[in-house]
């Protein structure tokens, strides 16, 4: 009897076969798309068949390419950015969430993650209107509140990537309290109630108990927000568009520019292979990086 219930083979497959060539349809056929039209000269009034290859001239130009540089550089801030500001930020307010002294978890984790329900353009109009040199919100607190003078916070190139980071961080910071919250659900209480036994404060019990036994979710909350943040292109074209100048570019926005806007797809397609190969390598060392770190706090 239960032998006639189970499914058969070719079920199993025909179910995995589904998933598996959406995902490769959507993700490895456009990254080998992109690749291969990285090698080709292909601009505006031509197509795939008329373009002329130019071998690694593309790559050439991306490796002495200052303003992908400078995107890279960009992308990179935000990581930083967004690793404090959301997974940092995410871990202290499920701390103190999970304290005995709170109350209405659940309303905790509802608001919480209802900003990263908004669509990313969204998110950026909301923060443009706030960010508005002449009628945004914080000008108003700034001059009517503070006393202070109005400012054009986006039109500031020396800050300008500080101010597009905070939408960023806002939107995703219940994302990853959702997640460590269900990873800290899954640790013994009698563990923390051994602790405080033995005299361990908040911090301690924190540092050298709940981290280290929840390590494995926070390298995917890691990954995550890397790999978020590599991409980073929405709300970020809808505040700034790059401006100004170069000073908010991040490397999808460039890529994106240089491919659409300057209809060049053969060096837009070298710049997404880019993308692809810098992610991998800050994601790779960033685990490492946290790897190493999470011996020293449990020694």
């Amino acid at each position: 009897m239960l032998d006639a219930l189970k499914p058969k083979k070719s079920t199993i497959i025909l179910y995995l076969f589904i998933p598996v060539a959406m995902f490769v349809f959507t993700v490895f056929v456009p990254l080998v798309t992109a690749f291969y039209f990285s090698f080709f000269e292909w601009k505006s009034g031509q197509t795939i068949y008329t373009a002329f290859y130019t071998g690694i001239d593309n790559y050439k130009t991306l490796i002495s390419d200052s303003i992908f540089w400078k995107s890279f550089g960009n992308n990179i801030y935000l990581v930083v950015a967004c690793i404090i500001g959301q997974i940092g930020l995410a871990f202290v307010l499920v701390m103190f969430a999970n304290s005995k002294l709170t109350i209405g978890k659940a309303v905790h984790r509802t608001f919480g993650f209802f900003p990263s329900t908004i669509s990313a353009v969204c998110i950026g109009l909301i923060w443009s209107i706030i960010f508005h040199s002449k009628y945004g919100l914080l000008n108003w607190f700034v001059v009517n509140v503070l006393g202070g003078a109005k400012q054009a916070w986006l039109g500031d190139s020396a800050h300008v990537m500080l101010y597009v980071s905070i939408p960023l961080i806002w939107q995703f910071i219940g994302y990853y309290m959702v997640i460590l919250f269900s990873a800290i659900a899954g640790i013994d209480q009698q563990i923390f109630e051994s602790a405080e036994i033995d005299g361990a404060n908040g911090f301690q019990t924190a540092v050298h108990i709940t981290m280290p036994m929840i390590m494995p979710t926070l390298l995917v909350c890691l990954t995550l927000c890397i790999a978020g943040n590599m991409k980073a292109f929405d709300s970020i074209w809808t505040m700034t568009a790059g401006g100004p100048g170069y000073s908010s570019y991040v490397m999808a926005l460039y890529g994106y520019t240089v491919s659409f806007s300057q209809s060049n797809m053969g060096y837009g397609s070298a710049i997404s292979v880019g993308i692809f190969v810098l992610s991998l390598a800050v994601i790779g060392g960033s685990r490492k990086l946290i790897g190493l770190l999470t011996r020293g706090l449990g020694e």
